[in-house]
């Protein structure tokens, strides 16, 4: 239990009803979890507003409702009513108020931009936990509590579950936390309700327009600048051409990195390194103030894993770690199913990736093609009850871009799986580009494998770190990693 007057310490607030002086026995926002005594956030949302709840709410036995906006009651309720501006801001303080901050107990780290910010975090986890810090993770992929590996539902979880992590992660004796920073939360104030330490800007590409998310390329970029004034220090990529927008009002201190000159980190003499099939860049990070130029190596390929990389070594150079440490770490990091190389033969290359867009796909296949390699053979699929011109889109990329491409099947739902292909296809036809069709992934697959040559880059696209193939609502067990090894196994392929 906790008094109510207690969580509305950081809030401002009318009370319209009742007192303030009641004792709280929980914190809850969906009205099928209403408990006795609880206080019920009232939350406007896509598809359902909890402001029409308030009444059965109250009837299960909530005592405090914090609403936005008039509410429907029973005349003699015993309810406290709180009247916010905005519910879900409210609900980012009042949950970290019901967890006791725990955010105040580590060092936070928020990373934002379209493309860039899960590789990081694991970058960042690895380079930090390389120096003897215990990191907790907050991401896309899952979150991470110590031990504990937790299935991410959304890249940033709602406030209350972020500051439940939070808590929990103080009490697995973490002292940092990397995460993930949607546009979305920012807009949903999901990471409000704390300051933090440092906030990160990758990169801003034109993405998450339409219903449910950003009316605009504008309002998008507003909500990634957000983050810069709520945190204490700002850490952004210099190359992009919306860094001042994104920064505009910042209340932060501002650092920047980049590969061109003027940043206060630069990454410079890039040389692109293929070791039996295992590709990489070694390069050189020069720091500005110090005037100190630092050589390191990361084992995963293209331009765009440098900008990651100095991204997280701009954000640990305020961990007083040493360079030992940071370049034995960016050495050794993986991260599964972003540009994850699987090893099956020293004589080429297979590389597995979430590329699962038109931009994605473009962006990694341009990468690959910097490497001096035989071909370029992207084998990917695209979902069903999505976007067609996704299809056409990334049927164009793969043909002009690919020198072989192998269209299969990606998570079908509940369409045709020859339909989709079909629409790969239109674009496809778009090119000259070289492909052939095998539906089923695991044979797609076999298939890259059989018609493997010495020097080829094989890059299964478009899931990535997912585990599953969804056909007509079922999610069936199906991981490209073990389809590649399992691929090789059968061939007698070993990569010693």
């Amino acid at each position: 239990m906790k008094p109510l007057c207690a969580l509305l310490e950081q809030l401002e607030y009318v009370c319209e009803r009742g007192s303030q002086q009641r004792q709280v026995s929980a914190v809850v926002y969906d009205s099928r979890r209403v408990t006795p005594g609880c206080l019920f956030v009232c939350i406007e949302g896509a598809n359902f507003d909890g402001h029409t709840a308030a009444a059965e709410a109250v009837c299960h036995g909530a005592e405090v409702l914090v609403v936005q906006k008039e509410v429907s009651l029973p005349a003699q309720a015993d309810v406290t009513v709180i009247r916010v501006a905005d519910t879900r801001y409210a609900m980012a303080f009042l949950s970290a108020a019901w967890f006791d901050h725990p955010a105040d107990r580590l060092t936070t780290i928020g990373i934002t931009g379209t493309k860039g910010k899960t590789t990081t975090t694991y970058l960042v986890k690895s380079i930090l936990e390389n120096a003897g810090r215990k990191v907790g993770l907050v991401g896309t992929i899952e979150v991470i509590i110590g031990e504990e590996h937790i299935h991410a539902q959304n890249t940033t979880p709602e406030s209350y579950v972020l500051q439940e992590y939070f808590s929990r992660m103080v009490q697995a004796g973490c002292d940092t936390v990397v995460m993930e920073v949607s546009s979305q939360a920012l807009m949903l104030h999901r990471t409000q309700g704390f300051l933090f330490d440092f906030g990160i800007f990758t990169n801003l590409e034109p993405d998450h327009i339409g219903p449910h998310e950003h009316d605009s390329f504008e309002d998008y970029l507003r909500c990634k600048g957000l983050l810069f004034r709520q945190c204490r220090v700002g850490i952004v990529n210099r190359d992009d051409a919306h860094w001042q927008q994104v920064t505009k009002g910042h209340t932060c201190r501002l650092e920047t990195y980049g590969l061109t000159p003027g940043a206060d980190l630069e990454a410079r003499r890039l040389e692109f390194t293929n070791d039996q099939g295992r590709l990489g860049v070694r390069f050189a990070v020069y720091a500005a103030a110090e005037k100190k130029e630092t050589e390191v190596c990361i084992s995963m390929p293209g331009r765009f894993s440098v900008y990651n990389a100095l991204t997280a070594i701009a954000i640990c150079r305020h961990f007083q770690i040493s360079e030992k440490d940071v370049r034995s770490a960016l050495l050794n990091a993986r991260v599964r199913g972003r540009i994850e190389m699987v090893k099956v033969s020293p004589a080429y290359t297979v590389i597995l990736d979430y590329a699962h867009n038109a931009m994605a796909l473009e962006s990694l296949l341009t990468t690959l093609r910097e490497y001096e390699h035989g071909r370029l053979v992207c084998i990917f699929g695209c979902g069903g009850n999505r976007s067609r011109e996704r299809r056409f889109e990334m049927g164009e990329v793969s043909g002009r871009l690919s020198d072989f491409t192998i269209i299969t099947s990606d998570n079908p739902r509940f369409e045709k799986p020859e339909a989709i292909v079909e629409d790969i296809l239109t674009g496809i036809k778009k090119t000259d580009g070289a492909y052939t069709v095998v539906i089923d992934r695991r044979e797609a697959v076999g298939y890259a494998l059989d018609h493997a040559r010495p020097g080829d880059i094989i890059v299964l696209a478009g899931k990535g770190h997912e585990d599953y193939q969804e056909i007509e609502g079922v999610k069936y067990h199906m991981d490209d990693r073990e389809l590649i090894e399992e691929a090789a196994r059968e061939r007698g392929i070993s990569f010693s």
